[in-house]
């Protein structure tokens, strides 16, 4: 981690926050409590920043500096308002394609699909404000630049959002491996949010529910699944072919 991308201390946090930096997260030392860190809880109402408590010597590895208990790591993409960033796409007249990422946690992964994801003409990505992969130098790298290029949304609630794609007449799509309908059964020309889930994990059963359809990418070989930035790419490019005609 490069010195410039962490912030040290809960004041220098605050100022970061009034002054409009992205931040990625913010580890608090366990059984901080004092003022300071009410201001700083105060400071962080509505946004979707993960608090992450952990033991000093967590902080102390990352700073021999007065750290108050408090640091904070800066991300290098600006976060988007969903509802107002699929507003924009409505009203510029292009067909809405969201891709949902739930649980992807590696960093190359999320950048890999940042990349194909931009490449087949997704609009933004929506991910949880928890348990998704940082945003960081590495990503954006693998991302060949494209996570500069499209909006990504970090939300706190998934369930909520996926409720309102759904209001806003989009599609939901999940892909897994659990489900007899193929790829090419689903029509992607329509206003589409895909679901794409972690390698370990999946898709969450409440997204489950919540989709309009759930499908998979027919295998031939032994090998049980894909890297999930491979199957990201063949399923978006299934969209593009369709969209095309």
């Amino acid at each position: 981690m490069k010195e410039e991308e962490l912030i040290y201390g809960t004041r220098a946090v605050i100022e970061a926050l009034d002054a409009g930096k992205e931040i990625d997260r913010i580890l608090v030392q366990k059984g901080l409590s004092n003022e300071l860190y009410n201001q700083l809880r105060k400071a962080l109402r509505n946004r979707p920043v993960p608090i992450q408590v952990v033991p000093p010597e967590k902080l102390r590895r990352l700073s021999t500096g007065n750290h108050q208990g408090v640091i904070a790591y800066l991300t290098e993409v600006t976060y988007y308002n969903l509802e107002d960033t699929l507003s924009q796409v409505f009203e510029s007249g292009t067909l809405p394609l969201v891709l949902i990422l739930d649980r992807i946690t590696d960093v190359r992964n999320f950048g890999a699909i940042a990349r194909s994801a931009e490449c087949a003409g997704v609009q933004l990505i929506v991910i949880p404000s928890r348990g998704a992969a940082q945003i960081n130098g590495d990503a954006i790298k693998t991302s060949a630049g494209a996570l500069h290029r499209i909006k990504v949304c970090r939300e706190d609630n998934l369930k909520q959002s996926l409720d309102y794609l759904k209001e806003s007449g989009l599609q939901i799509i999940s892909v897994h491996e659990k489900t007899d309908r193929l790829i090419y059964d689903a029509d992607f020309t329509k206003p589409t949010a895909l679901i794409m889930g972690s390698e370990e994990d999946g898709i969450s059963g409440e997204y489950l529910k919540r989709s309009d359809m759930q499908v998979k990418i027919p295998m031939q070989g032994k090998t049980a699944s894909l890297n999930v930035s491979v199957a990201t790419g063949i399923v978006l490019f299934e969209a593009v072919k369709q969209r095309l005609k």
